[in-house]
């Protein structure tokens, strides 16, 4: 058969462990047969990382900023264990937050729904789609031991000399001490993105921070937020029947449990990265989550929410089945080939990213699916494969 053709590359980037084997399972068996693939190849893998000090990081990032859609693998974003198993120079950052940090935006995750899988919560009827921002907070921290007696401060030198500073805290031993930031603009474009998303999608927005203890941080994101609602977006949404909602963090929280879903939870950052594996493990498994970071410039960058399943990919190095579910990152692949074909003009490349999505729901639908979704679903004798038969399986069904 004649292949699907791409008029503009795709920003590929391949990462880490058991999900850089399903990747290239991924590629080989659903996409190469069916499509002239076209992608600009960055490897993420930790490796690579090393190797060129991180610098590959940011120059997929670029990249991304140059094709306009990029789809990630998983990476491992490493810790102490990891600096020695690794042979690292340095305890790189979080692949993830680097690209966030160049690209803006927020980003958008949401369960993959299936018959058969229920959400654990009960009352849960529709999708939560989770608006996490994607710039800041812990993830672009500073911070040190603490191994002596002083006084730690935060200071502020503006460029036209005026100097702010305030006493964090009195050591009398030892401890740490953390400085984090936010920008403005960023909040902003998280502001906008949300709504607009929610206007896209027909949706309510409930955003909540912690603004009665961190009255000036998350304060200035309330603030933001009330502001771009009702000065941007409160006409179009009342048209629309939507509701802009803002809490507390605790108390958005306490209703998302009682509530049915079908809303978008905007969250900070370090919220929305716990949050989001919350809301996808109840609606089944961190495989089920789809990810797309939406700059407010026009980029999107697709991944698979979940880690590497490092455990499996031991397994794997042993020889051992694995029965590792792979959705996500077919899903990372079909929603990048759906707005690349947007983007282009090319309706043949999105029908295809349409036609194999549909393929993965009738497959699990039909009793056919992973380890981790036999585990919890409601169908009846189901057959449990491993982590090539079931992309196997989806593809005998596309």
């Amino acid at each position: 058969m004649e292949k699907i053709k791409m008029n503009t590359p795709l920003v590929e980037m391949d990462g880490d462990e058991m999900t850089r084997i399903l990747w290239r399972m991924v590629k080989d068996e659903l996409l190469l047969p069916y499509v002239d693939l076209k992608t600009e190849y960055y490897d993420l893998g930790l490796k690579s990382r090393n190797e060129t000090g991180d610098q590959i990081t940011v120059d997929a990032a670029n990249a991304t900023k140059k094709y306009g859609v990029a789809v990630k693998c998983a990476t491992i974003t490493p810790n102490v264990a990891r600096m020695s198993e690794y042979d690292l120079k340095e305890m790189y950052k979080s692949p993830n937050g680097t690209i966030r940090a160049i690209l803006d935006g927020t980003v958008f995750r949401a369960p993959i729904v299936v018959k058969g899988i229920e959400p654990c919560v009960k009352n849960w009827k529709k999708p939560i789609t989770l608006a996490r921002h994607a710039y800041g907070d812990v993830y672009r921290n500073t911070e040190f031991y603490v191994d002596k007696p002083g006084d730690a401060y935060l200071v502020f030198k503006a460029d036209d000399g005026e100097e702010r500073s305030s006493r964090i805290q009195r050591f009398e031993g030892c401890g740490v001490v953390q400085g984090m930031h936010n920008l403005s603009d960023s909040i902003f474009s998280f502001a906008r993105s949300c709504f607009n998303y929610a206007l896209d999608t027909k949706q309510d927005v409930w955003f909540g921070s912690k603004d009665t203890i961190s009255k000036t941080y998350d304060g200035k994101f309330k603030e933001i937020f009330q502001q771009v609602y009702e000065n941007e977006f409160k006409e179009k949404m009342d048209a629309a029947g939507l509701v802009y909602f803002y809490s507390l963090i605790d108390d958005i929280v306490a209703r998302v449990m009682k509530s049915e879903g079908g809303f978008i939870w905007a969250c900070k950052n370090y919220d929305g990265d716990v949050m989001s594996d919350m809301v996808s493990s109840a609606f089944g498994s961190l495989a089920m989550m789809t990810s797309v970071l939406v700059s407010p410039n026009g980029y999107y960058e697709y991944e698979a929410a979940h880690g590497t399943v490092q455990r499996h990919y031991y397994r794997h190095l042993e020889g051992k089945e694995t029965s590792t579910n792979s959705i996500a990152t077919i899903f990372a692949w079909t929603g990048a080939l759906r707005k690349r074909g947007e983007l282009d003009g090319n309706t043949e490349l999105s029908a295809f990213a349409d036609r194999l999505e549909k393929a993965v729901v009738d497959t699990v639908e039909n009793g056919k699916m992973t380890k981790d979704l036999a585990l919890i679903t409601t169908l009846e004798n189901v057959q449990v494969l491993n982590s090539r038969d079931f992309i196997l399986a989806v593809k005998e069904n596309l």
